[in-house]
């Protein structure tokens, strides 16, 4: 009670000491100043950089200009469809299509069923799109029957295929490579089906050859019923060389003087492109007969004995030949079809039409059936066609390489490096 007592009264006492502090602090600070300045002055005593008010720059070479500003970094802009891409510039001696074994280039569309949007995408492609392919004679082309390939341009490419492949192999060589591609070795393959040998296959095949100088090409489908123009499409537009072929198994070997630094460039289709419309593959009446003979034809198309049944994904490389030699037997020949699709089928009545020759009758109820013709001759042994297998061993090359040991010789190696279905 005393204490707070004595507070009440008497409340200057207890604030005192306070201010009495701050006039001490004071003091002593303009105290502190003038002694600093009279020990610079008769002591020259100079501070260090850290207590300078200001601080020099330390190491004048790194920031010569005073005015000098640091560029800021652009700030990140995610890529966009809207920005305008680069062109490709490209000097393939061919007109990029979309497949290139399943289109016939002598015959012409009556109609596109698109407009014409070129599949490499606006504006990256320096070739114009025609709506069947980019021609490379001509980019200014706007109809598709003016897009006709260049003639001068298959010289251009034996050239080019002479200059990369260099001397040809010898048997030892082509034996090796071969060995390399066996199933056993390697799982490196690339499998062509019912689209054929389309655009971006051929990147696929410099892929290839990037880590191996030979690759193995397993076909099926549609395109084996023409395996001769399947080879020779491969060997043109990837300017290699097919050293062993058994059925639907290839290999294609890139050449001496490949470099994969210098590869060609292949720009790539983003999406499959519609295919343009035909003219009919069947007509009302049949060509050579009226239109009684034509009913009656196809009223006993199914009475017709099966010729063979097609499996789907196989291998037709025979198909051709064995429509030649029943029709020296009977006029109608039927195919079954059934569990192929109806595109499936129908590409390969086109092309038994153009290899045969023959005439197409009906594809009712999944079933191909094909008329012989009124003055029907088996055209033989006409060289258009291969064998199931094909060698291509060189005699001359034997003498020099000396006696070599089959690589593929024996029916056992064959099934395994030709056998149904990969892993």
């Amino acid at each position: 009670m005393i204490f707070n007592r004595f507070s009440r009264q008497k409340p200057s006492l207890r604030s005192q000491p306070f201010t009495l502090l701050t006039c001490c602090l004071s003091a002593t600070a303009a105290n502190t100043t003038n002694n600093s300045s009279k020990l610079y002055d008769h002591y020259s005593f100079k501070p260090p950089p850290s207590l300078s008010p200001k601080p020099e720059n330390p190491n004048p070479t790194l920031n010569p200009n005073k005015n000098f500003k640091k560029k800021s970094k652009p700030q990140y802009r995610p890529p966009s469809s809207l920005d305008a891409p680069k062109k490709k510039y490209t000097d393939l001696p061919f007109d990029f299509r979309y497949s290139y074994t399943e289109t016939n280039q002598n015959v012409r569309p009556i109609g596109l069923r698109e407009p014409k949007y070129s599949p490499f995408g606006p504006g990256r492609l320096e070739r114009e799109w025609t709506g069947v392919c980019a021609p490379a004679a001509d980019p200014k082309v706007k109809s598709a029957e003016e897009g006709a390939e260049d003639p001068n341009l298959e010289e251009k490419r034996i050239l080019v295929r002479e200059r990369i492949q260099g001397e040809p192999l010898t048997n030892a060589e082509r034996k090796a490579l071969v060995e390399k591609c066996h199933r056993n070795r390697t799982k490196r393959q690339i499998n062509l089906g019912r689209d054929g040998l389309t655009h971006n296959m051929l990147n696929d095949i410099h892929n290839h050859w990037k880590h191996a100088e030979a690759v193995r090409i397993k076909c099926l489908g549609v395109p084996t019923v023409d395996m001769k123009n399947v080879c020779f499409q491969l060997e043109d537009k990837t300017f290699g060389k097919i050293i062993f072929r058994h059925g639907g198994t290839l290999v294609l070997y890139r050449g001496r003087n490949y470099n994969p630094k210098k590869r060609p460039v292949i720009p790539l289709m983003l999406w499959r492109p519609h295919e343009p419309v035909y003219p009919k593959l069947i007509k009302t009446t049949i060509e050579g007969l009226s239109i009684e003979e034509t009913k009656e034809m196809r009223k006993r198309r199914l009475a017709v004995p099966v010729l063979t049944k097609l499996a789907k994904n196989g291998y037709y490389g025979s198909l051709v030949p064995m429509v030649r030699d029943a029709f020296l037997v009977s006029e109608l020949v039927r195919i079954d079809c059934q569990g192929l699709e109806r595109s499936d089928y129908k590409k390969i009545g086109c092309k038994l039409r153009d290899l045969v020759p023959c005439i197409l009758v009906t594809f009712e109820k999944e079933q191909i059936v094909v008329w012989r013709g009124k003055d029907y001759k088996h055209p033989g042994d006409d060289g258009q066609f291969f064998t199931h297998r094909e060698l291509f061993d060189d005699p001359e090359n034997d003498s020099a390489c000396g006696v070599e040991e089959e690589v593929m010789g024996d029916s056992s190696s064959q099934q395994d490096f030709c056998s149904g279905d990969d892993e």
